[in-house]
């Protein structure tokens, strides 16, 4: 299977301005994203769509692709869903699948790329694959909690203080560091058919929102941080 990258990257962000770009222990965000992408030596092409000459120049730079966005999916509401379709329509290349990797996810790396792709490929009948974080188990459906009025109750009917072992497992999307998607799918939605999950540590999930994050993500990537043990 030919599979080729696509990261999205805006020049702008409400959260954090010009997060994208922002040094990261003196890296710019999207430089994290680029070095995993061109290391993992599983893609035919990268290619970066961008609003910004400055991401352009950086992408340039390290020989990778950039197409640059027409101006009505340059807004913060636009979905991902038509960036990548405009990339793939103006891009004359073969292609199976498309890994979308976004460049807040500064923690995953080449392995974790390539063993996505392997699991990808391992599941011929599989449509997309998207990378995913265990549920803490405080979090899990039977242990939320509603109010109604003064008090709380159950979300769900469950005994309200089940013991870890006896909850179910979940996972969630963990920011979408990686999404796989098949070409044929691509023209529905990212992520649909037969999914596959492709499970990451809590720390390599890690997805840049808040300042908080980006703070988190620079004690993590300095080796200051020591991993809690189980």
């Amino acid at each position: 299977m030919n599979f080729v990258a696509i990261i999205p990257a805006r020049g702008g962000s409400k959260g954090i301005i010009g997060k994208n770009k922002k040094l990261l222990l003196g890296k710019p965000l999207i430089q994290y994203t680029l070095d995993a992408a061109l290391a993992s030596s599983q893609l035919k092409l990268i290619i970066v769509s961008t609003d910004d000459q400055e991401i352009a120049d950086l992408c340039l730079a390290r020989n990778v692709e950039v197409q640059f966005r027409p101006e009505h999916l340059c807004g913060d509401l636009v979905p991902t869903l038509p960036v990548l379709q405009h990339v793939l329509l103006n891009s004359k290349i073969d292609y199976d699948a498309v890994l979308t990797l976004q460049p807040t996810s500064p923690l995953r790396t080449s392995q974790h790329i390539i063993e996505a792709v392997t699991l990808f490929k391992q599941n011929q009948e599989a449509d997309s694959l998207v990378s995913v974080v265990k549920v803490p188990h405080n979090f899990s459906p039977e242990s939320l909690m509603k109010m109604e009025g003064n008090y709380l109750f159950n979300y769900l009917d469950v005994d309200p203080i089940l013991r870890r072992q006896d909850k179910k497992t979940y996972f969630a999307r963990n920011g979408a560091a990686i999404y796989i998607t098949k070409r044929q799918q691509l023209e529905k939605s990212i992520l649909g058919g037969k999914i596959i999950g492709y499970e990451m540590s809590a720390i390599d999930s890690l997805d840049i929102d808040t300042m908080e994050d980006w703070e988190m993500a620079e004690l993590i990537l300095s080796k200051d941080y020591k991993i809690p043990e189980e």
